[in-house]
This record gives structure tokens, sequence and C-alpha cells, in this order.
């Protein structure tokens, strides 16, 4: 049938969602728990990187068996993995025995899962979705993960308010379950080409082949050079505003609740946005718009004295954020040749994965030397600025166009 794409794509993107939401909630759990207990940064810096690190080295392998098996398995796999360590952690806890390290290697453990899972979803939906519907499909998966991002943490202190943080756990484990016999149970969707074959080569080979792929591609090469230089810029606006809003604005618990809803309220709202208007006809141009809102709108969160304009620009920069995230994906899936995709976004999972930690251990200690405001405004105009990359690369525009082929875009693309 014409439209049985949208069965399976709404199966999909219902399971992930529902996946999506338990995780969030023990991310929380596990956040809110050592924030309380400890009181200690030093622990939450830990924690962040073992919720951060594990994924950086994983991605890669990740991509590889993203394009050895069947992909849809792998998701359930992966899926399951992370439910079996939180169900672990769950147990623990409900017999008594509640010490931090088992949280940190909790984290660990599921951010192995999660280098693991990311890639292959990322290279399945070109698996279900016709290419001219790619745009839409990502827009309306980045919408319900922004919806997810919103509603997930009041639901995490709803429930915390009058249950214990295993109970949160167990709540995971069951929308995990629920997720896994969704794509067993109804989905239907054949292995790719490269998963049925058998492969001949080893996996170090393969990851090496995947490297050699993006280096001699001329078009993921010089995004993947952008999304380092994005995400490093955009550690402060990420991760100091809070700190930002206690010094400058009062340090209330609702000012920090209002910038995470608006933000996630942005983010909703743009990937209805991007969903409807579906960008400007050349990709690499609706990318580079987000670039100069998102810089613009950093750089005022630097410079806006009151806090009700600064709530508006927070908004108006996570409306940005799909009008950059969809297209990317869009143009990934549909530039990059099937047997290769898996890798390629599990090399960009590591990317996104290091460039932020990074980017903050560079304006981490400047934030207690220098005001966070001049920190906003110096990164913003370098987000600003990498627009221009985007316009000004003829790679990145050519590539940008729909009607060029994959060949065409990237002459050489295949490693020899």
């Amino acid at each position: 049938m014409k439209n049985a794409w949208k069965r399976d794509f709404g199966l999909f993107i219902g399971s992930q969602a529902i996946s999506l939401f338990g995780s969030m909630l023990v991310q929380y759990a596990i956040s809110w728990y050592i924030t309380m207990k400890t009181q200690s940064g030093s622990l939450m810096t830990i924690s962040i990187v073992c919720g951060i690190l594990p994924s950086f080295f994983v991605s890669p392998f990740g991509g590889v068996l993203a394009d050895r098996f069947d992909r849809r398995k792998l998701i359930v796999a992966a899926d399951a993995s992370i439910a079996l360590v939180t169900l672990g952690l769950a147990l623990a806890f409900f017999a008594g025995y509640r010490a931090i390290w088992l949280l940190f290697l909790a984290q660990a453990l599921r951010a192995v899962g999660a280098g693991i899972q990311t890639p292959a979803v990322g290279a399945f939906l070109p698996q279900i979705v016709p290419k001219d519907e790619l745009m839409k499909a990502n827009a309306a998966f980045a919408t319900i993960q922004s919806i997810i991002m919103l509603g997930a943490p009041m639901a995490a202190g709803a429930l915390m308010s009058f249950a214990s943080v295993e109970a949160l756990f167990f709540v995971d484990v069951g929308t995990a379950a629920f997720a896994i016999a969704i794509v067993l149970g109804f989905l239907r969707v054949p292995p790719h080409e490269r998963a049925l074959s058998k492969v001949e080569i080893g996996y170090w080979k393969d990851l090496r082949a995947g490297f050699s792929y993006i280096a001699g591609h001329a078009y993921v090469k010089r995004f993947f050079v952008f999304c380092a230089a994005f995400f490093f810029l955009a550690a402060p606006v990420a991760f100091l505003t809070p700190l930002q809003v206690t010094r400058s604005f009062g340090n209330d618990v609702w000012r920090l609740t209002a910038i995470e809803i608006v933000f996630s309220l942005g983010m909703t709202a743009g990937g209805v946005l991007v969903g409807a208007w579906g960008g400007f006809r050349n990709r690499v141009r609706t990318m580079a718009l987000s670039s100069f809102i998102v810089g613009a709108t950093t750089a005022a969160l630097g410079l806006l004295p009151s806090f009700v304009p600064y709530l508006a620009a927070m908004a108006l920069c996570g409306i940005a954020m799909p009008l950059f995230n969809t297209p990317a994906n869009v143009l990934l899936q549909e530039k990059v040749e099937g047997e290769f995709i898996g890798r390629v976004f599990g090399v960009m999972g590591m990317i996104s994965s290091v460039m932020m930690p990074l980017g903050m251990l560079v304006f981490g200690p400047m934030a207690d030397r220098l005001p966070i405001e001049a920190l906003l405004v110096g990164t913003g105009a370098g987000i600003f600025l990498l627009g221009f990359f985007l316009l000004g690369n003829r790679i990145l525009l050519r590539a940008g166009n729909p009607e060029v082929l994959v060949h065409e875009a990237v002459p050489g693309s295949l490693p020899g």
C-alpha cells in the first residue's frame, strides 16, 4: 500500500517516545537524588561524565553494528539492555543498597546502550520513510522528543513528591518493555541489504572503512567540522545559563524551571514549524538560518537586563534548534549510502557527546573569572559567524539541493 510506511513510522516513533519518556524519568531521578543526598559539585561532575563519556567511545562501534545487523533487532537489544540495568538498580535500591557508585555504574552502562541505540535509530528511519517524506518525518520525531523533554521533568517531580526513587526506576523498566513489545509485535520492516548478506571483514576494518568514508565524503567531512565547532561554542548557553540566572536575576527555583520550560516549548514550536514549512528549498540555508538565530539569541542572553525578555530570547533559541537538527539529520539520511549510514551517525553521536563537555572544560573555569554574560556574547558571536561558513561553502550548499544525488554531491566518497 502507498501509505503503509505511515503505519510503521507511527509505531516506531510511538515506541521510541514511550522508551524516551521512561529514560528521562530515570535521568532526572538519578540527577536529583545525587544532588539532594550529596550536594556535591564534584559528585555531580562525575555523574555527568559517567552519563556522557561511554557514549563517546561506543557510538562509532554502535554505527558499525547498525551497518552489519538488523537495525530493528539492534534497537530492541539496546533498549532491553538499558532496561535490565535499570531493573538491577531498582532491585538494589529496593533491597536497601543505595551507594552512589551504583548510580554512577548504572549511568555508564546505560550510556553504553544509548551509544548503540542512537546510531541505529538514525540509520533505521530511511528504511521506513520515503526520501521525499524524511523532512516531515524527522520534524515530527523532533517535536515528540521536545514534548517529552517538557513533560518528563514535571512528571519526575510529581512522582518523586510521593513515591520513592526506585519507583521511577521501575516505571522506566515498564515503558521499555512496552516499547519493545510494540517493535517486536507490530513493526514489520525487513532488514537492510547488508544485514542479509554475510559480512566478511572484521569490526575494526569495518570501523576504519567508516572513518575513511567520512574523510573522503566532501559534504559529511565539512559538516562534521561545523558541528564540532557549533557544539563547542554552545556549551555556555547549554550549561552556564542556570548559573547566570541565579547570579543575575535571583536564586529562585521557579526561575530555573522557567528557562527549562520556555526552551522546551520553543523546541516544540520549532519542530511544528519545520514540519509545516519544510524549510528553504536548499536545506543548508535552513541550517544557516538556525545558526544565525541561535548565535543572536545566545548573545542576547548576555545583554538583556531583565528576566522576561531573557525568557523570550531563550524561547526563540529553542525554536531555532529544530531548524538545524531536522535538515541536518535528513541530509545525512539522504546523502550517505545505506551501507555506511550507521557508522556516519555513530561518529555524529561521538562528536555531539564530547564537544560540549570539552567546551565546559574551557568555559566552565572561565565563568569563575569572567562574567557569564561576556562568555555568552562571545560564543554567540562565534555561532552567528558559523552561519556564514555554511553559506560560504560551495560543497555544503551544493549538497543542500534536494536534486543533487549522492555521487554528484560527494565525488569519490567511497573508499577505494
